[in-house]
């Protein structure tokens, strides 16, 4: 089942820090076969908290987006960013009402 890899950022002290990540980190992703649906972007919060940004990749399912997130070179990439950001990272299951 494919499931959703969402980052919520609440804090980014520094735009430079998380544009080394995205560059690093995104090729990391696609080679676990994600795919981008979200990076950025506008965005209008209409209920509970303001993030200003929102990250989301599709992968085919739990185990290899698990397998991106601890993969050597993912973490080799958010040591770039971990220490200027603060974020809400989950990983979550689609649904489907078929």
């Amino acid at each position: 089942m494919k499931v959703y890899w969402i980052a919520l950022y609440k804090k980014i002290e520094s735009q430079e820090n998380i544009k080394k990540y995205g560059n690093k980190v995104t090729k990391v992703f696609k080679s676990f076969g994600a795919r981008p649906l979200v990076r950025g972007g506008e965005f209008k919060t209409l209920e509970g908290e303001n993030y200003p940004r929102t990250v989301i990749w599709e992968f085919a399912n739990m185990d290899d987006a698990i397998k991106c997130h601890d993969s050597r070179e993912y973490q080799e990439g958010w040591a770039l960013a971990k220490d200027t950001t603060i974020r809400n990272l989950q990983i979550v299951e689609a649904f489907n009402t078929e």
